[in-house]
């Protein structure tokens, strides 16, 4: 048996490997869970572990690669885009930037396209700066093949990992400013806040109403925007401010003050570049109770709520 203090100082890094692994809330705290219960088992065979903060991060690193390859197959057939869980953060100091970027949805839509051990490599050196050695030695592999498959991600990403560096008060003045646009439906305001080739991503997972495919430039996403809450509107939907994913964002609420759905800001170069919103139910279950609005609206159903 490990001690509690023990756990609680390990598993928000085994958490933070495997969401990031797997852009899934449910599946990270499965990882974890397996993980905890695996080093649990070995100590209790009196197997020692040099040391646990390694050892614990090489199982919910393997463990998130098996997961991983057997959640990509489920992927090919999702209806629409698939978009990962979102995780509801608090506010980010100004030396944990790099850290925050990498939770960004888009950086980690970015990483599908990566292999799973390409990806568990990167994001071991480039988010979570081990050295080549460690990489190596998690992945079960020499030193020369861990900078090799780095090296393949970082080339195979380029230039399109997303850097959303701006202040903290810049992002939030951006976010109340797009929010409130959306929601008087001021087009021109809105413009004005978007950057020419933004791109607004959404994700049903084809229960709730949704984009088919994202949508891109200025016009077209200010105008899905504002159809978009002008349905809010019409049921009653309120917007409370937030981060999501380490960026501005808000969470949609019913009129009982169930959850409808969550949007995520990506803001650089003092524009919005990205939109990302979630509206799958089974995405937004681990954030609150979940409202069936989407599913109403969609089949066309009424409640006491709408009428």
């Amino acid at each position: 048996m490990f001690a509690p203090e023990l756990y609680g100082e390990l598993r928000p890094r085994a958490f933070a490997i495997a969401y990031r692994m797997l852009g899934s809330v449910s599946e990270a705290e499965d990882v974890v869970q397996e993980a905890f219960l695996r080093m649990h088992q070995t100590l209790q065979r009196d197997e020692p572990i040099a040391s646990p903060r390694a050892y614990i991060a090489t199982l919910a690193t393997r463990l998130a690669i098996d997961q991983l390859r057997s959640a990509r197959v489920r992927r090919e057939s999702y209806v629409g885009e698939w978009l990962p869980e979102p995780l509801v953060t608090g506010p980010t100091p100004a030396d944990h930037a790099e850290t925050a970027d990498s939770l960004s949805l888009a950086f980690l839509v970015l990483l599908e396209s990566l292999s799973p051990r390409q990806r568990a490599a990167f994001l071991l050196r480039e988010v979570f700066d081990y050295p080549y050695r460690e990489i190596a030695e998690i992945l079960g592999t020499d030193v020369d093949s861990a900078r090799h498959l780095v090296a393949r991600a970082r080339s195979h990403l380029g230039k399109r990992r997303p850097r959303y560096h701006a202040s903290r008060r810049q992002r939030e003045e951006l976010a109340q400013s797009f929010f409130a646009a959306a929601q008087n439906g001021d087009l021109r305001a809105l413009e004005a806040l978007l950057a020419q080739d933004v791109a607004l991503h959404g994700d049903g997972g084809g229960k709730v109403p949704a984009l088919g495919r994202p949508v891109g430039g200025r016009d077209r996403v200010a105008q899905t925007v504002v159809r978009g809450f002008s349905v809010y509107a019409h049921h009653g939907v309120r917007i409370h401010l937030t981060e999501v994913n380490g960026q501005p964002g808000a969470l949609a609420y019913d009129a009982q003050d169930k959850l409808v759905g969550v949007m995520e800001l990506g803001i650089a170069e003092g524009r919005i570049q990205t939109i990302h919103s979630i509206n799958n139910p089974d995405k937004l279950h681990h954030l609150d109770q979940v409202s069936d609005l989407g599913i109403r609206v969609r089949t066309g159903r009424r409640s006491g709520g709408d009428s």
